[in-house]
């Protein structure tokens, strides 16, 4: 009841309350709403296109025009499906995603936990976030590093949705990782976001000098653990694929920059199988020598052209 007395938070509440009523659609028609709220946003989040025009025109110079404008939209149009697929993730029957779902290179991750020292699983931004949670989970059970979200009422909404296939653990919460670690369990942790030059390094991500966190190392020392990356995109034909990497080896070399450098192409492989599944709407060069948002000044060339 606190809530309604807050009038901040009512856009939240309703938003939230439709997609909990779209979750009981047929699955398709779901992928087809998401597909519209993509279009949408690609129209009306001016920030947003800005960023991800911006992104794309830094991380893919060899596009033509032409190409640059349709990955442009597919971006929004999964980032949309995406939006829906996390409401899937959080309220809609497990069943309806058990046969959904292949997960490659688990040998690799058996490997890993075979040493008895808990595996540190790299994840990334990619649309499917929330849904490929819930898809692991469908093999191993799972612990996740998260950010607390600034709204407290989305936070609450995203940690209750997520409790329901990963155990939450705050990122300043050490003791819980160590102890999850000592028990041979897996963390899933996404460094591929701009949390500003504090406790981060300087290496390129799709070439361009990016503020990358160091706390992959310090993760990795807390118990000697294996790190490996776990990719995850959506097909054509309504399925999921999960992948596995082997293990990032040596790691940490004992250079905080080789290790951020290393982590970044990690994320670049398992981004390059499909680049517009990525979250490309956020400011990942954000953080810069010439000042904050220096490189999302001035537009680029490419934004002007409406698609």
């Amino acid at each position: 009841m606190q809530i309604l007395k807050q009038p901040s938070l009512w856009p939240t509440l309703t938003w939230v309350g439709l997609l909990r009523l779209l979750v009981y659609l047929p699955y398709r028609w779901q992928l087809r709403i998401g597909a519209g709220f993509g279009w949408l946003l690609s129209h009306l989040a001016r920030e947003r296109r800005h960023v991800t025009h911006t992104n794309l025109h830094l991380c893919f110079p060899g596009l033509n025009a032409t190409q640059h404008q349709k990955m442009f939209r597919d971006v929004f149009r999964h980032n949309g499906i995406g939006i829906m697929e996390a409401a899937m993730a959080w309220w809609a029957p497990e069943s309806w995603f058990k046969q959904r779902v292949t997960l490659k290179g688990r040998e690799h991750l058996d490997t890993a936990l075979a040493q008895g020292k808990g595996v540190i699983m790299l994840g990334a931004h990619f649309s499917t976030l929330d849904l490929g949670g819930l898809l692991f989970s469908f093999h191993y059970p799972l612990n996740t590093l998260y950010r607390p979200n600034n709204n407290p009422l989305l936070d609450r909404i995203i940690y209750n949705g997520r409790a329901r296939f990963t155990h939450n653990i705050d990122r300043s919460d050490f003791r819980s990782v160590i102890r999850k670690l000592k028990n041979n369990e897996i963390i899933w942790y996404a460094p591929d976001q701009d949390f500003g030059m504090k406790q981060s390094v300087f290496v390129p991500f799709f070439g361009v000098p990016a503020a990358t966190l160091t706390a992959t190392t310090r993760l990795a020392k807390l118990n000697a653990s294996p790190i490996l990356m776990l990719a995850q995109h959506r097909t054509e034909n309504g399925q999921y694929e999960l992948e596995l990497y082997p293990a990032i080896e040596p790691f940490p070399t004992g250079d905080l920059q080789e290790d951020a450098s290393l982590i970044n192409r990690a994320i670049e492989t398992a981004i390059r199988k499909d680049p517009a599944q990525y979250m490309w709407v956020h400011r990942r060069f954000k953080s810069h020598p010439k000042g904050k948002n220096y490189l999302y000044r001035n537009p680029p060339q490419t934004e002007s052209k409406v698609p």
